[in-house]
């Protein structure tokens, strides 16, 4: 969810004293400049802080984010939460010796703070800034790049093992939120944990991924949560045993054992426990001193251990800690939320299929309100299913569905669909199942960087024999998409971007025009064209700036703008249809990947079928989405889509 929503929106939740004693203990700390923070320049400076010198830097550290984020967009409430812990994991370990990792990543700008990139923070989630995740090119202090959720665990251990290999004794910290455990890959890495290693788990548990955390494991850890007792006595008794002269160390590592076996009798053993990983929590995550000793005990066993804290999301911003949802991720100031969208539309839509529908079914990853289906999960709550965040389930079981007579409509971004490629090609395609995948956030999305490009879905869908991918630039075709795929009976995607509607769009290819067609020609098309551009998706209003240029420059030019893709065959035979004379330059324009995309696929087809043969054909999409952006122009400009760049390469060409 990227909504900008500054703190007087929830200012009614809050009496009118709490509000002003946080404005003038955040103002006050603005206005002297954050004295504390302002001298931390790497992990060493913060090592020998009093404790009151420490809490007075988690309190400069949330000024500053909430200053910061509230300007550049990016996600506020989850930092807000682990200021504390990212203190004592950078006091206790030496970064980078020691490997910090941190699941999804969007929670590491404390890190990034503490690390030396305080002062680039205003270039958060702009091209050529900061990277609102964890990239290995930014700092040796971001061991391993991320962005999608449940790699860390994986990732660790390959750290891990090669440390141990390698007979070193750094450390390694996979600091894992609690929604990260509603993916199986976390278990899959938990099953192949080994007890001798110098592996550190931290849960990071808050009860929430993005919408709120569901099913057995978020269960599992409420009945964790509601023992603290134990570990509180485990502690004391720990000091206890130590401080014996000579034997406490060897005493207490002989006893360990014997604990563990008392433990178990008084308040039964625990996930963790039984996969035979020591366990110490739970704690307040939100108190430093608890943390960082905690840390210290878990590193002294030297073996893997898992860190159990409970941490607030929003901690220290009353608007935040009411609405972590709603702060979860920010727009840059200025930048407002349209007041419709693609997801929000396609909530709608599915709303109103399934009132009329009994069949239709919805489900998501561990994202009800990003992708738009909060609205059928109210309406339809027996209808709805959220499997957190398991791609690859969400896909097979949608598959299950489908095969018992339901239509099942599944909600992913482009960008995590990716993680259930199997699922698609064997589960759903080869069955010939009609399971229709919903593709949000299709394309460039910049301020996420590569992990969240959605520019691969095309070229990963287009081999599939019977998938029909629909690609609505307008929520009007995105009805008629969506009216069209749970009738299909086949495999079907319907892909769209984020935001709302583009004008240029509407104006140029359906004002006053019949809808319903696959295949539109823009109204300025000229009667014999030298160069037609066809392009689909968002990227169809630069098509249109384009020929305005070429047209311009005396170079008769016209776009066409699909609405399907598949089968390529029958799209080209549209086309053929709409095109009677054969023009000079034919140019396929696509927010996505060159290699097995729209271009590559449509002109095979043309040729196949024996279509303008004599026409030379051009293809401008991605050649390297995980090219870093080094500057701040729009990402279109950066990676030459944007209208300008078409016309000089047809021109040039």
């Amino acid at each position: 969810m990227r909504l900008f929503i500054c703190g007087k929106v929830c200012y009614n939740h809050y009496t009118t004293n709490v509000w002003e004693s946080w404005k003038l203990k955040y103002e006050s700390q603005i206005n002297n400049n954050y004295p504390i923070l302002n001298t931390i320049n790497s992990p060493r400076d913060i090592k020998n802080l009093t404790q009151s010198e420490i809490e007075q830097l988690a309190d400069e550290i949330r000024g500053f984010l909430i200053e910061h984020v509230s300007k550049t967009g990016g996600h506020l409430a989850s930092n807000l939460g682990v200021v504390e812990l990212s203190i004592a994991l950078h006091r206790v370990f030496q970064s980078p010796r020691d490997h910090i990792i941190w699941d999804v990543g969007h929670q590491s700008y404390v890190h990034k703070i503490l690390t030396g990139r305080r002062g680039r923070f205003a270039t958060l989630r702009q091209g050529g800034g900061l990277s609102g995740f964890t990239l290995r090119d930014e700092s040796e202090h971001d061991c391993f790049g991320a962005g999608h959720s449940s790699t860390s665990l994986s990732a660790a251990l390959g750290f891990a093992e090669a440390e141990r290999l390698n007979g070193s004794d750094a450390y390694t910290i996979a600091v894992v939120g609690d929604g990260a455990y509603t993916g199986g890959m976390i278990h899959e890495a938990l099953n192949n944990c080994e007890r001798n290693l110098r592996l550190i788990i931290v849960i990071n548990e808050n009860e929430m991924s993005i919408s709120q955390n569901t099913g057995r494991f978020a269960r599992c850890l409420v009945r964790l949560r509601s023992r603290p007792g134990y570990f509180q006595t485990k502690l004391r008794t720990g000091r206890i045993i130590k401080k014996i002269p000579l034997v406490g160390n060897r005493l207490f590592a002989l006893i360990r054992d014997f604990k563990k076996l008392l433990k178990n009798i008084m308040y039964g053993s625990n996930y963790f426990e039984d996969l035979g990983i020591y366990y110490l929590g739970p704690a307040d995550g939100n108190n430093e001193e608890q943390v960082e000793t905690l840390l210290r005990e878990a590193k002294k066993l030297g073996e893997s251990v898992i860190l159990h804290i409970k941490t607030k999301k929003g901690k220290g911003y009353p608007p935040a800690e009411a609405e972590p949802l709603l702060y979860h991720n920010l727009s840059p100031a200025g930048r407002l939320a349209p007041d419709k969208t693609f997801s929000g539309e396609c909530g709608r839509i599915l709303c109103s299929l399934a009132a009329a529908n009994h069949r239709i079914v919805a489900i998501t990853a561990a994202m009800s309100y990003g992708t738009g289906l909060e609205a059928f999960r109210k309406t339809y709550p027996d209808r709805f299913f959220d499997v957190g965040i398991a791609e690859a389930h969400a896909l097979t079981f949608a598959a299950g569905l489908a095969a018992a007579g339901k239509i099942p409509v599944v909600a992913i971004y482009s960008t995590f669909l990716q993680r259930g490629y199997d699922s698609i090609i064997h589960d759903i395609a080869l069955q010939r199942l009609p399971v229709v995948i919903c593709i949000d956030r299709a394309g460039l999305n910049p301020a996420d960087g590569a992990t969240h490009a959605g520019v691969f879905d095309v070229a990963f869908l287009s081999g599939l024999p019977g998938m029909r991918i629909y690609i609505p630039a307008t929520f009007e075709a995105l009805e008629r998409a969506l009216d069209e795929a749970v009738t299909a009976g086949c495999p079907c995607a319907v892909r769209y971007p984020a935001g709302g509607e583009d004008p240029r769009i509407i104006d140029e290819f359906y004002s006053g025009k019949p809808a319903g067609r696959h295949v539109l020609t823009g109204r300025s098309m000229p009667g014999n064209p030298e160069v037609v551009i066809v392009s689909q998706g968002r990227v169809a209003a630069e098509a249109v700036e384009a020929c305005r240029i070429l047209n311009n420059v005396g170079i008769k030019a016209g776009a066409i703008l699909l609405e399907r893709l598949t089968p390529y065959d029958e799209i080209a035979a549209g086309l053929v249809g709409i095109i009677n004379r054969e023009p000079r330059k034919i140019v396929f324009l696509e927010e996505e990947i060159r290699a097995g995309g729209m271009g590559m696929m449509l002109s095979d087809a043309l040729r196949r079928q024996g279509c303008f043969v004599n026409s030379e054909h051009i293809i401008i999409a991605l050649d390297n989405p995980f090219e870093k952006q080094t500057d701040p122009r729009p990402a279109f400009d950066f990676f030459g889509l944007d209208a300008g760049s078409v016309a000089r390469k047809i021109i040039d060409s």
